[in-house]
């Protein structure tokens, strides 16, 4: 079965009882490392516990088919239900979780932790077909994810953000759970050495570094500024640290639709700057004169256009089996070339 993404969560924290095996991938590493511990903790509190806990590395099942239905099938010495963590998982896994899915003995739980699985992947459609296994995908955290991701975590040190904080936040976080999560503790230990238990923007800029949501968020600002340099130069940074096409993709979009909900402002009798500031999550002030200007190069159909490119660019790395990144290239540099267009045509 396929886990939705807003049950995921949910899910892991209290599997179902039908479910002997649930493979959790995707190309944030940090998300599937934390699902994979909670779903291991539902069944075994104590993942030290030698017992009951199993660790196998992927490899040690591609010429061991039985390995996964005789360690579910096994009982602790102590008893207990016993969870068996197969990380990394890939390919090779697949033979012995077929077996372990047939096989009948034992309550045991199958946690599997792999990467950015494609759609072909024989591990990924096994665990999505079958009736007694899960396939949970784990993206990088945006939106509404991230600003409970946030909340939660300065949370615990008793701590809570100042709004244009966690818009600052959302905007430079979100690449990989883990290192969010990192982020926003090395924060709060940084406020714990200042007075007052709010974080202000000033707190935020000054610990949270330079991350891979910010290379999205420059490649964003290049694409709809029409600056063809900065936008190859971040492109070559995103790609460099590893951030998905989809992920290039997805930031451009969610960049062109703030700007087609302030057109929708400006419609309804707002200027520009007035549009921005009532933007949701609120933009940092550095860059909202940047979204001002690019309020005048582009119009209501022109945004349309520009999102309805980047959905056939993002159908196109699903399908077409063209190099993703060529096509994120070739989709943003259109994006860049249309705003270099608009501006000499001086459009508003």
């Amino acid at each position: 079965m396929k886990v939705a993404a807003a049950s995921a969560d949910r899910f892991v924290a209290k599997p179902d009882g039908k479910i002997r095996a649930i493979v959790i991938y995707g190309p944030d590493e940090g998300l599937v490392a934390e699902r994979g511990k909670k779903a291991a903790l539902s069944v075994c509190p104590d993942l030290g516990d030698a017992f009951r806990v199993v660790d196998i590395p992927g490899s040690a099942l591609k010429d061991d088919g039985a390995r996964l239905a005789d360690e579910i099938a096994a009982i602790s010495l102590m008893g207990g239900r016993r969870v068996i963590r197969v990380r990394p998982a890939g390919e090779e896994s697949v033979e012995a979780l077929s077996n372990a899915l047939a096989a009948t003995a034992g309550d045991g739980l199958i946690v599997l932790e792999a990467g950015d699985l494609k759609k072909t992947s024989k591990l990924r459609k096994l665990a999505e077909e079958a009736g007694n296994a899960a396939a949970i995908a784990c993206y990088g955290d945006e939106g509404r994810q991230l600003d409970s991701l946030i909340e939660e975590t300065l949370g615990q040190f008793k701590l809570r953000a100042a709004p244009d904080a966690i818009a600052y936040l959302i905007e430079n976080l979100g690449g990989d759970r883990g290192v969010s999560r990192k982020e926003l503790e090395k924060l709060a230990l940084y406020k714990g050495t200042r007075e007052g238990s709010e974080i202000t923007l000033e707190d935020a800029m000054a610990s949270v570094g330079d991350t891979a949501a910010l290379s999205l968020d420059d490649v964003a600002l290049a694409a709809a500024e029409g600056d063809q340099k900065g936008l190859d130069r971040a492109l070559d940074r995103a790609f460099a640290e590893g951030t998905t096409a989809i992920s290039l993709l997805r930031a451009i979009s969610r960049h062109f639709l703030r700007l087609h909900s302030a057109r929708a402002l400006m419609q309804g009798g707002a200027d520009a700057r007035a549009a921005v500031e009532r933007m949701r999550p609120p933009p940092i002030f550095s860059v909202r004169p940047l979204l001002v200007r690019q309020l005048a190069l582009w119009n209501g159909p022109a945004l349309g256009d520009a999102l309805s490119l980047l959905t056939e660019a993002e159908l196109q790395c699903k399908t077409t089996g063209m190099p993703d990144q060529v096509i994120v290239r070739r989709a943003s540099m259109r994006l860049a070339n249309a705003a270099n267009v608009a501006r000499a045509k001086g459009r508003r």
